[in-house]
């Protein structure tokens, strides 16, 4: 415990970003033109499947809810980030800290979850297509949605709650770019390193990352087999196509992930750090709408329908 002559640290400082006469600038532009784009494509991904009635299928589902996601996934850091760009004071509050790690890591946890779904969906689409519809019915893949939810915000409570009553008193600079448990547990002031409950969160991560990387594996190895069956190049093609979106946004987000929250003892260095936490803080958001529609035919139809409709709409009103 603090002992009573220790000062209480009510903020964090974040020491991983640029001054504004070292490149903050040029990194402020670029990062904000990379969250506008989240932000717009990731919406007209939404909205064109949530308004285009062709499109209700629990694949496309899958994805709307997929991007809405990704919306708020990015909006826990990168706004702060942008801030602490431009800012003298590259600070937190405790509580604020304390809330960003909360939704970043329920909202992560909920995409490992939703990701898991979606290729056990493809699974059951190509694997068994004549029982698909009576499996994969509204009422189903709405409580998958649920679930997983319920999932990503439930599991990262109790180890946010534990941190919330750490004794912090100094020093109080963050090695990272937003708040993380990793760099947050160094700055406590006492050892937390041999703690079980830590241990113990380490693990279920890890089981969590593991578990989801074999299922998807699994499903994907029995794709692949059953797709190769397929006589026709067309249906194939047809097939393959409607798995490889997937399939690429899940490898992006994983890898990055496993990279930062599989190294166990490893220790990288701050540049590293960095970079994997953009990889999948930043750049698997990004990445989402472009694989999604300029990969799928349906979506890259109905946003430009619903985009022609705006401006018509538009023009009236003028």
């Amino acid at each position: 415990m603090a002992s009573k002559n220790q000062t209480t640290v009510t903020e964090f400082v974040f020491t991983g970003f640029p001054h504004l006469q070292e490149g903050g600038l040029l990194f402020f532009i670029l990062l904000i033109l990379i969250y506008l784009f989240i932000i717009i494509g990731n919406s007209m991904v939404y909205f064109a499947i949530r308004l285009d009635s062709r499109l209700h299928t629990p694949m496309y589902f899958f994805i709307s809810v997929l991007s809405f996601l990704e919306i708020w996934y990015t909006t826990t850091t990168i706004p702060k980030m942008l801030s602490n760009l431009v800012s003298k004071q590259k600070t937190i509050s405790l509580a604020g800290c304390l809330l960003q790690m909360y939704f970043f890591h329920a909202l992560g946890i909920t995409e490992v979850c939703l990701l898991t779904t979606m290729a056990m969906d493809r699974y059951l689409a190509i694997c068994n297509p004549l029982r698909y519809p009576t499996i994969m019915t509204p009422q189903v893949y709405t409580q998958l949605t649920l679930g997983c939810c319920f999932c990503g915000f439930f599991t990262p409570l109790p180890e946010i709650a534990w941190i919330s009553t750490l004794p912090f008193c100094g020093p109080n600079q963050i090695q990272n770019i937003f708040c993380d448990f990793d760099p947050i547990l160094n700055l406590a002031c006492m050892d937390t390193s041999t703690i079980v409950l830590i241990q113990v969160v380490d693990i279920v991560h890890a089981v969590e990352i593991i578990t989801a990387v074999m299922l998807v594996a699994l499903a994907y190895v029995r794709i692949i087999a059953v797709v190769l069956s397929i006589r026709s190049a067309d249906g194939r093609r047809k097939a393959f196509s409607t798995c490889a979106s997937h399939l690429a946004i899940f490898l992006i987000f994983f890898g990055s992930v496993a990279l930062m929250y599989l190294r166990f003892s490893a220790k990288y260095s701050f540049f590293w750090d960095t970079a994997i936490s953009l990889m999948f803080a930043v750049l698997s958001p990004f990445f989402n709408p472009i694989i999604y529609s300029l990969r799928n035919k349906e979506i890259k139809e109905a946003i430009k329908k619903h985009m022609c409709q705006s401006a018509i709409f538009t023009h009236h009103i003028k």
